[in-house]
Order: structure tokens, then C-alpha cells, then sequence
């Protein structure tokens, strides 16, 4: 273990953020440079000798958290970056995007606050990177199988990297003109510069895994077509169907899906436009949904110089503390306020959106909405409520459907779906057809950044498996496995 009195002498610190006024200027990461490595091994040796590290279940990944927090303390940190490397393929992504389901079920949490697993993980890989502990690792040999990766998100970048380090040959398939994802176009850059992708893409061209961007599969690429090309496919294209608003006025002109407003702030950054087509600036903004995706809505919004920036949110507003029909070790619906938050805005909770009114030029400029009470399993609006707030940008963050079955593919390869919309799988992750697999969110549903990795990483083992007759590639997940939470 690290320090044995760690978690009676140290209190829990996390990182300070950059002024509020400072970061709302720029698009850098809120964290401070560095800012963790005065305080990072103190907070590491707050890790205690638990005797059944219950953050091991609480990560997807099954992180060797007691073990990196170990070496942090120590300030081993090439000794950490290998442990860690060890389940996760991208801590960096991990260490800034998770809402760290870790902590949650960290044992110091029954009754102290839990340790800083996140800022622990994410200081023992960027020093990995500035020490060049990171490097790449291509096969001894190759074995003459070719692998097709639809979708350049966590999970297929995973799913990727192991099939490449097990010596197939690889190709990823992106939609977009860049590859990353929802990493590259949905998480702002000021959650995560995108040079941390960059890097790992560089990482994993090193190490053999080919890259095909501005192919959609399905439309530019026939599915039947890529399947004959390769000896197995591999399905990660994320759950991108977007869940809509279908209210009076939706029609008008200035409310947009959040996945059509964020991808262009992150474009502007990439230097494909000097303006985002859809901004903020000067308008009353309105974000239609509570989560993580709203939260990056009303970053953004802040950073383009909105006038007033308003979160609604149709459930109530969660509690401080854990909630006691959310005990330890699940992860609790409690209220967070994310660097978004701190930087200003309004967030109303317990509201409906009843319509939306426009201008004569068909833009919206007002929303109406009213409080709500969950009832008998539905959201009953109450009486004299109802009220307007000013709204001339309104994005809908209110998470996905589905995958996208717009483009051809599954109908094309004969893909079977399940009951929730996803595409169906067996427990080695394998569709219905015949050497094709699925994993993370195009199989499992919306999901967190965690299980994607997990089931890109799983997913890997059962297609090497289907490849070779065996497989030394870890496979941390199953597809029914469901996260330690209410």
C-alpha cells in the first residue's frame, strides 16, 4: 500500500481550475499546467489497504487503481504508467472525461471523502508522455488476417490497438473528415485538447493500424462489399441517434441538435472555420437537458460571449449527498457542478418544454416551459407553472436513441437489433452474421467513456479468438455486464 496513515492525515484535494474569467477567453484545458504534481502524491497515498479494492468493480476497465496509487505515492512513475497501461489504453481520455464510477466505490468513501483516482491517473500518463515512456508497440509478427473497424471512437480505437499488437492488420473506417469521434467533434476543447488524440493516433499509425477517413460505411462502401474484403468486422459506431423534441415550433429556425452546434466550435479550433455557421454570440441560449452533453453546451455558449445561457433539466434537482437508496458502492445521482457550471449560467430543474415561439423570419426567440411532478411513472405539469424565457439559440442535449440505421448498413450485412434499438450480440460480442462483432455504444446503448474502452478491449478478444481458435488479449467485459449503479 502507500502512506499506511495517508487517509487519516491528508485531506482530499483536487486540482485548481484556471479563473473562471481567464478560461472563458480561451479554449484550453481548465485544469492549471502541472498544476497536479505538487499535490498528487499525497493525494495517492490517501489509497488504504482496503483488502478487497472495491474501485476495481466500479471501473469497467478493472483498473489496478491500489496499485498506480501505490507507485504515485513513490513517484515511480514509469512503474504507475505501466500499471496502468495494463487495462486501459487511453488514461488520458479516461483521466479527463470519466465521471469516475472509481471514486464512487472507493472503500475510504463509506464515510470520508473518496480518493482522487481521476487526478492520479490522469498525472501518471501525461508524465508518461513527457518522460517517452509512451511508445509504440507493434507485433513481432503479423498473422495474415485483416480486420474492418467501423467508428473511430474510444471503443473502436481500442478494439483497434488490440488487434493491431495481436499482429492482424487493421483498418478504421470514420464517417468525419478526422478521426476521434465523439472524442475528436463532441468533447469541447477545453475538456480535452485534442493533441492528446492526435499523439495516440501517431501511436497507433506506428504501430501498423491503417486509418480511412471520410468513408461512410454503408453508403460511400457497401457493407456486403467490406465484409468480403476482410476477415472480420468490428462494429463500433457509437449510439448516434440523436432523441428530438417534438413540440410546437420545432421547426424554427436556431434549435439544433447538440451534436450539430459542438462539432463546429471544436471545427473552428481545427482551423476549418475562422466563425463556428452556429454560435452563441449575443443570443439568449437555452440547453435543453442536464448531463454531461449539456454541460459542454453551456461551455461553449460561455466561450462564444452568449448574453445569458439558461440549462433546463426535467428531472429535480439531485441532493449534496449520497442519496440513501443509492448506498456505497453504487455510483449516486448527486448534484455536480462542473467547470461549465462555475463559469456562469442559469440551471432550472423540474421543467418541461411545453412549445416554442419565432420571429417573423421563422428564428426562434422564446421558449415555453413548466414545472413538472413525476407521477405514477410520467412528468405531470402543474397548473399556473407555466412561464417564457427568452431563447434564440436552443440545443437539445437530451442523450441518444440508438444507433444511426439511416445509412444502409445494417440493412445491408442483415443485422438483427434488439429490443432497445441497439445492434444484437452474444456474449463474444458477435452479431448475428458471421464475423462481424459489435461493441460499445452501437451494441450497449449511450454508455460512459469506460465501457467503451472495455468493450472495445473485450471485443478484441473475441474477434483474435474467431481469427487464431485462442487469444491472450484481456477481455475485461462482457456485453451484459452493467455498471455498479441504481
Amino acid at each position: 500500500m502507500a502512506d499506511p496513515k495517508g487517509f487519516l492525515t491528508t485531506p482530499r484535494q483536487l486540482c485548481d481550475r484556471r479563473p473562471v474569467e481567464e478560461r472563458k477567453q480561451d479554449w484550453n484545458e481548465v485544469y492549471i499546467p502541472g498544476g497536479l504534481l505538487p499535490i498528487i502524491s499525497k493525494q495517492a497515498g490517501r489509497c488504504m489497504d482496503c483488502g478487497i479494492p472495491f474501485c476495481h468493480n466500479g471501473c469497467p476497465l478493472g483498473n489496478l487503481i491500489p496499485e498506480w496509487n501505490d507507485y504515485a505515492y513513490r513517484e515511480d512513475w514509469t512503474a504507475a504508467s505501466e500499471r496502468l497501461h495494463a487495462t486501459n489504453n487511453f488514461p488520458e481520455f479516461t483521466g479527463r472525461l470519466c465521471p469516475a464510477p472509481c471514486e464512487s466505490a472507493c472503500v475510504l468513501g463509506i464515510n470520508q471523502d473518496a480518493v482522487t483516482i481521476k487526478n492520479v491517473e490522469v498525472t501518471i500518463i501525461d508524465k508518461a508522455w513527457d518522460s517517452g515512456d509512451v511508445t509504440p508497440q507493434p507485433p513481432e509478427r503479423l498473422s495474415g488476417k485483416t480486420v474492418a473497424v467501423i467508428g473511430s471512437g474510444p471503443a473502436g480505437l481500442a478494439a483497434a490497438q488490440q488487434l493491431t499488437r495481436a499482429g492482424h492488420t487493421v483498418a478504421v473506417y470514420e464517417r468525419a473528415d478526422r478521426i476521434g469521434g465523439l472524442l475528436r467533434y463532441g468533447i469541447p476543447e477545453f475538456k480535452m485538447e485534442k493533441r492528446h488524440i492526435n499523439r495516440r493516433i501517431e501511436q497507433m499509425r506506428a504501430e501498423g493500424t491503417k486509418f480511412r477517413t471520410g468513408v461512410q460505411i454503408g453508403t460511400d462502401l457497401l457493407g456486403d462489399k467490406l465484409k468480403k474484403r476482410y476477415d472480420a468486422v468490428v462494429i463500433a459506431a457509437g449510439a448516434t441517434q440523436a432523441r428530438d423534441l417534438p413540440v410546437p415550433g420545432r421547426e424554427l429556425g436556431g434549435i439544433h441538435q447538440a451534436m450539430e452546434y459542438l462539432p463546429l466550435a471544436n471545427k473552428v479550433q481545427e482551423g476549418d472555420f475562422v466563425a463556428p455557421p452556429i454560435t452563441a454570440e449575443g443570443k439568449h441560449v437555452v440547453v435543453i437537458g442536464g448531463g454531461d452533453t449539456g454541460a459542454d453546451c453551456v461551455g461553449t455558449a460561455h466561450r462564444q460571449g452568449a448574453a445569458s445561457v439558461t440549462q433546463l433539466e426535467i428531472m429535480p434537482r439531485p441532493s449534496d449527498d449520497r442519496p440513501e437508496n443509492q448506498p456505497w458502492p453504487t455510483m449516486p445521482m448527486t448534484y455536480k457542478v462542473t467547470s461549465a457550471h462555475e463559469e456562469g449560467g442559469e440551471r432550472v430543474y423540474a421543467v418541461n418544454t411545453v412549445k416554442f415561439e419565432g420571429d417573423e423570419d421563422g428564428n426562434v426567440q422564446s421558449l415555453h416551459l413548466v414545472e413538472v411532478v413525476f407521477q405514477d411513472g410520467k412528468f405531470v405539469p402543474q397548473p399556473g407553472t407555466e412561464r417564457s424565457i427568452p431563447a434564440q439559440l436552443v440545443t437539445l442535449a437530451m442523450g441518444f436513441t440508438g444507433t444511426d440505421q439511416k445509412n444502409g448498413l445494417i440493412d445491408q450485412l442483415g443485422l438483427e437489433l434488439d429490443a432497445r434499438g441497439n445492434i444484437a450480440r452474444d456474449q463474444d460480442y458477435a452479431t448475428n452474421v458471421g464475423g462481424v462483432f459489435v461493441a460499445g455504444d452501437a451494441g450497449r446503448g449511450q454508455s460512459l467513456i469506460v465501457w467503451a474502452i472495455a468493450e472495445g478491449r473485450s471485443a478484441a478478444s473475441a474477434v483474435d479468438r474467431f481469427l487464431t481458435g485462442a487469444s491472450t488479449l484481456p477481455s475485461p467485459v462482457r456485453p451484459t455486464d452493467r455498471p455498479v449503479s441504481v
